[in-house]
């Protein structure tokens, strides 16, 4: 026979317990047959995958593409996890802009030439050129010469406003550069080829660009062509997806269809058939065509090459 006190009242907390198997069953209860499995959600596979040994970031992928579909993430957010994971993957010459384009200020210019090529550009950070004009001594930022000139009384000496450099070679990881930045709080970086001489720059902005898309400020031009094609040190081209076909016909002197598609990005992918991956390479009106840069949705980025001669 129970004592009294053994026997526990029943409480509103009891039911919730025992459904969670922190409760002791009660003397009459029998374990019940083994229920059937439930379909497991999203959530549970992707909790399952990550905290298991065996992890491949294609099913990642795959099951977030899945939520997408299933309308648990949206578009820009599944876009978004995609260009994180990729930086991974990506190095520091991929994005950089190259030495060519690159906007820069003479160590021994004058105050009055300083002031025109910060105005001209709109940008904010500018790489400084030694006497050589090989070396970069630092970076002058714009708002350190707005304060200087704020302050007539005082000479402004360029040499004594240029912040230090952060030097990295092309191999750099995007992931382990964003890291960088944001540990020495810096926002630009030069990009160093094998030979130690400078290849280009990067920018925090160009990193975040491959996570969420393009950041245009007021700066920016809608159609600036220096942003779609720009010409590289060997002569190739290289050409943004979302160049407007009429840009590229202008540029490229060919008569692409304008009606059909709106940007190059389009009429490459129609030619394939399919959105192809990255090194995949095929010819259009003389022009060839190498993808490299491309997510599972559509093509980033071409390298093209104009083989018509003449």
């Amino acid at each position: 026979m129970l004592r009294p006190s053994a026997i526990r009242p029943p409480s509103r907390y009891t039911g919730g317990l025992a459904r969670t198997g922190l409760y002791p069953l009660q003397m009459n209860d029998e374990p019940p047959s083994t229920p059937a499995a439930a379909p497991r959600s999203w959530l549970d596979r992707l909790g399952q995958m990550l905290s298991g040994e065996a992890r491949n970031r294609d099913e990642l992928l795959d099951e977030l593409r899945s939520a997408k579909d299933n309308g648990l993430l949206s578009a820009d957010t599944l876009a978004m996890i995609e260009g994180a994971i990729d930086v991974s993957d990506q190095q520091a010459g991929d994005v950089m802009v190259a030495r060519s384009q690159m906007v820069t200020i003479p160590v021994d210019a004058s105050l009055a030439e300083i002031v025109a090529i910060v105005l001209e550009s709109g940008h904010s950070r500018f790489p400084v050129l030694g006497a050589e004009r090989e070396q970069v001594v630092g970076i002058l930022l714009a708002k350190d010469l707005l304060r200087c000139l704020a302050e007539p009384e005082r000479p402004c000496d360029i040499l004594s406003l240029i912040r230090p450099v952060i030097l990295v070679p092309e191999s750099k990881r995007l992931n382990q550069l964003l890291k960088e930045f944001r540990t020495r709080r810096q926002h630009m970086a030069m990009v160093i080829d094998e030979y130690g001489g400078v290849a280009g720059l990067i920018t925090i902005e160009d990193v975040l660009e491959e996570i969420v898309g393009d950041i245009d400020d007021e700066h920016d031009d809608e159609f600036n062509p220096d942003q779609h094609i720009r010409v590289l040190a060997d002569g190739r081209f290289a050409v943004s997806a979302l160049t407007p076909i009429e840009l590229f016909n202008q540029r490229f002197s060919c008569s692409l269809d304008e009606d059909e598609y709106d940007t190059i990005g389009g009429r490459v992918t129609e030619a394939f058939g399919y959105v192809p991956e990255i090194n995949e390479e095929i010819d259009i009106e003389g022009l060839h065509f190498v993808v490299t840069k491309a997510d599972a949705r559509r093509v980033l980025q071409f390298i093209v090459v104009d083989a018509r001669g003449g």
